[in-house]
C-alpha cells in the first residue's frame, strides 16, 4: 500500500493527503494507488481508502469554507496528491428550495441540487472527470479516454483540452445531437460505435489493455467515482452542515448513488455533521431498469437488460454498482422506482414549469419518480427531501420536441397580436379543463 503523501492543499495550511491506497469492496484486499480497478483475487471492484482519524484532526468546517468555490474545497477527501489539481470551477452548484414544485406535489420542504448548471459542460460528470484527470496526470497518462452515453464524453473532452491531455472518447452512434456536438467542439477523437453503452464499454476495456490509455471510468474508475461524493458534501454544507432526511437521485451504473451515501458517511465519521438516518431513493427509466427490477423483486443480483428508452444518459443495461445501490436503498428504508418515457417527458416539463430548470432526460426520470413516490405515500411531506438534477436539457432537446407546443407566428400588427393572444388563452383554458376532468 502507498504511504501517506505530503502535499499543500489550496488555500489551506500545509497538511497531508488522507488517501492511502485502494481496497476491494468485497474481500478487503489492499492495493497501491495505481491505475487498476478490479481485485486480482475475487474480481470485486476497488475503491479508494482513507485515513479518517487523520482527516478528523486536520479538517474543519472553517478549513473547507476557506477553500476555493469548487469541488476542491473538499480536496482532503479526494484521491489526489497534486498541489495544483485541475480546477475549472466545477462544483458548488445551487441548492434551490423548490417551493412551487413542492406545492404542486403536496410536500413541504423540497430542494433541487442543480448540476444542470455545472462547469464546464453542464452535468455532474464534470465532478468525476476533474478528479479522474487530475489523478491521470499524477500517474503519468498523456492520453485519456472514456466510454460514455454523452455527458461523460463532453466532460472528458473539455477538461482534457483545458489540461493539455490527448483525448479519444467512445460513444454509442445513436446519441443525441447536442451531446455529440458538445464533445466534438473540444477537438478530441470521437469513436461512434454501432452498439449500446454496454457494448461500447466492453470495447473500451480492450482498448485500455492494449493501448495503455487512462480511461476515466475503467482503469481510473476508483478515483473517478470519488468525485461524485462532492454532491453529498455540498448538500450537507448548503443545508447548514446538516444531512437531509431523504434524497432522490438517478441510477445508471449506480455509482453516483453509492458515492453520495459515502460522502454523507465520511462527513459523519470526521465530525463535520451529526449522524442521522437518510433515506436513499433511486430513479430509473422503465426501458432500462435493471436496478429497479432487482429492488422490486427482492433480489441481491442484477439481471442485465437491453436498453430501450429516451433516457440515454442513464441507459446502462449492466450496471457495475447496481447491487450496492440496491443494498443502500434497502438498508436506508428508501425505494427504487422506474417510469416510462411519457412520464419522463412530463417530469422534464413539470420541473421547467414550476422551478425554471430545464433538465435532460435523467432529470425528467428523477422528477417523475419523485412524483410517483409522493403519490404512493413513500415520501413524508414533512421531511427534508433533496432531488439531484444531474444534466442540462439543452443537450437532449429531441426528447421534448413535439410535446411543448409551437410559437404563435403573427404579422407585425396589434390586431394580429390580440387575436393570437385570445387563441392562446382559449387553448390554455381547454387544457386546464382537461386536467381537472
Amino acid at each position: 500500500m502507498t504511504q501517506v503523501a505530503q502535499t499543500l492543499p489550496l488555500n489551506q495550511p500545509s497538511t497531508q493527503t488522507a488517501f492511502t491506497g485502494l481496497k476491494c469492496k468485497e474481500c478487503g484486499t489492499e492495493y497501491e494507488a495505481k491505475a487498476i480497478h478490479v481485485c486480482e483475487l475475487c474480481f470485486g471492484p476497488l475503491e479508494v481508502a482513507y485515513d479518517y482519524s487523520y482527516l478528523s484532526k486536520v479538517v474543519t468546517r472553517e478549513t473547507i469554507q476557506a477553500g476555493p468555490n469548487s469541488i476542491w474545497r473538499y480536496r482532503a477527501f479526494l484521491p489526489v496528491t497534486s498541489e495544483n489539481p485541475i480546477d475549472v470551477g466545477t462544483g458548488m452548484t445551487p441548492l434551490l428550495q423548490a417551493n412551487r414544485l413542492a406545492r404542486r406535489l403536496g410536500i413541504k420542504r423540497l430542494f433541487i441540487k442543480n448540476d444542470a448548471v455545472n462547469m464546464p459542460t453542464l452535468s455532474f460528470k464534470d465532478r468525476v472527470v476533474s478528479v479522474a484527470l487530475t489523478r491521470a496526470r499524477e500517474l503519468g497518462f498523456t492520453t485519456v479516454s472514456c466510454a460514455s452515453t454523452g455527458n461523460l464524453a463532453n466532460s472528458t473532452a473539455a477538461i482534457a483540452s483545458h489540461a493539455g491531455l490527448d483525448c479519444c472518447v467512445f460513444i454509442p452512434s445513436d446519441l443525441e445531437a447536442g451531446k455529440v456536438l458538445g464533445t466534438l467542439i473540444y477537438g478530441p477523437t470521437v469513436m461512434a460505435v454501432h452498439g449500446n453503452y454496454d457494448q461500447v464499454n466492453r470495447l473500451c476495456s480492450e482498448v485500455a489493455n492494449s493501448h495503455g490509455w487512462g480511461f476515466v471510468n475503467i482503469n481510473l474508475r476508483p478515483y473517478y467515482s470519488e468525485g461524485s461524493k462532492t454532491l453529498g458534501y455540498e448538500v450537507a454544507e448548503q443545508l447548514g452542515w446538516q444531512l437531509p432526511d431523504h434524497i432522490v437521485a438517478p441510477l445508471a451504473s449506480g455509482s453516483l448513488f453509492t458515492k453520495i451515501h459515502k460522502g454523507f458517511q465520511e462527513f459523519v465519521k470526521v465530525g463535520l455533521v451529526e449522524d442521522k438516518p437518510v433515506r436513499f431513493s433511486g430513479a430509473q427509466a422503465e426501458g432500462c431498469s435493471p436496478i429497479a427490477q432487482a429492488f422490486r423483486e427482492g433480489r441481491d443480483f442484477i439481471t442485465p437488460v437491453k436498453p430501450s428508452t429516451i433516457a440515454k444518459s442513464i441507459a446502462i443495461g449492466n450496471p457495475a454498482d447496481g447491487v450496492y445501490a440496491v443494498e443502500i436503498a434497502r438498508k436506508t428504508n428508501g425505494n427504487i422506482e422506474s417510469v416510462n418515457d411519457a412520464e419522463i417527458v412530463d417530469g422534464i416539463k413539470l420541473l421547467a414549469e414550476t422551478e425554471g430548470i430545464f433538465t435532460e432526460t435523467a432529470g425528467g426520470t428523477t422528477i417523475a419518480v419523485l412524483k410517483k413516490l409522493v403519490e404512493a405515500g413513500k415520501i413524508n411531506p414533512d421531511e427534508t427531501t433533496v432531488v439531484y438534477i444531474t444534466g442540462n436539457g439543452l443537450k437532449t432537446q429531441e426528447a421534448v420536441q413535439g410535446y411543448i407546443g409551437e410559437p404563435l407566428t403573427i404579422e407585425p400588427k396589434l390586431d394580429a397580436f390580440e387575436r393570437a393572444l385570445e387563441r392562446s388563452r382559449t387553448l390554455d383554458r381547454l387544457e386546464w379543463q382537461q386536467v381537472v376532468v
